[in-house]
């Protein structure tokens, strides 16, 4: 696990005679010092945390041409557009705009993340659909949250305060279904352990074995299907009693395009990795 460390140094460190009830003018004065060495420390780390944009795309077009005006440069430290090979304008319009685009060369969310990770120069990474689904003003929100210590951040679809407006009765189900299962395997509370629209820290890639195809083969094998690591990240996360949060968004319809779910294969995927990390992995 990641601490978190901050600098303080203990009162009597700081004086050479000790406290008594009348030095409350020094204790006040101490304390402040401790204060200030604190925020000044959360100052520095803030300063030095770069973060990075990750938005796969596939035939994507009319979403974003409207999300991604929507985007402040200034919230984050990088973009990456990861391109799966659209052909209805999507990279024309992304790379007029000046944005970097990266073409993957194998099918799949999962590659086009591990194609895309030598590019990306941030600690944090924050995965993003371009499709309407996710609200570009809770960016910041997921950087603000991260810098307060956390291993990874979600924006969560059904965090209190919070509805998904583009769910059917058979994603909904899932969603609930994957996320409860999760929580009662491994002992969290997640309200959203299935989403892509989530902030972490890029070293847990490593640190969990994301980036390992061993991680995903054997129901990628069975079941002829390419799946992402969002799951996997959430379980492992688990495991690891990594510090986290979610903090309440909405999920929209979505704006063009069409769905790449595929219901079945991906949700018995996703199953056999929730159930399988049980007995599998440290």
């Amino acid at each position: 696990m990641t601490l978190l460390a901050t600098v303080s140094y203990p009162l009597s460190s700081l004086y050479h005679k000790p406290l008594d009830k009348e030095d409350d003018t020094i204790k006040e004065i101490c304390e402040a010092d401790v204060i200030s060495l604190e925020e000044r420390a959360r100052l520095e780390r803030d300063k030095t945390l770069k973060v990075t944009l990750l938005i796969p795309t596939l035939n994507e077009f009319v979403g974003v041409k409207e999300i991604m005006p929507k985007i402040k440069k200034e919230w984050v430290d990088q973009i990456i557009i990861v391109d799966g090979g659209s052909t209805d304008g999507t990279m024309e319009y992304v790379k007029e705009n000046g944005y970097f685009v990266f073409v993957q060369k194998e099918k799949g969310i999962r590659n086009a993340y591990m194609e895309a990770l030598e590019y990306v120069t941030g600690d944090i990474i924050i995965t993003f659909s371009p499709d309407g689904n996710c609200i570009p003003e809770a960016i910041p929100l997921l950087v603000e949250k991260m810098k307060e210590g956390y291993d990874m951040v979600f924006a969560s679809r059904y965090a209190k305060g919070a509805k998904s407006y583009d769910d059917d009765i058979l994603t909904a189900f899932g969603n609930w279904f994957g996320t409860g299962l999760v929580n009662c395997l491994y002992g969290v509370k997640y309200t959203d352990a299935m989403g892509i629209f989530r902030a972490y820290k890029r070293s847990l890639i490593q640190e969990l074995d994301l980036d390992k195809d061993s991680s995903y083969s054997t129901p990628e094998r069975i079941l002829h299907t390419k799946i992402s690591w969002e799951p996997l990240l959430s379980i492992r996360a688990a495991k690891k009693k990594l510090k986290v949060a979610d903090i309440p968004v909405d999920e929209p319809r979505r704006i063009g395009g069409t769905r790449k779910l595929q219901r079945f294969n991906w949700s018995t995927a996703y199953l056999f990795q929730i159930l399988r990390e049980v007995f599998i992995w440290r």
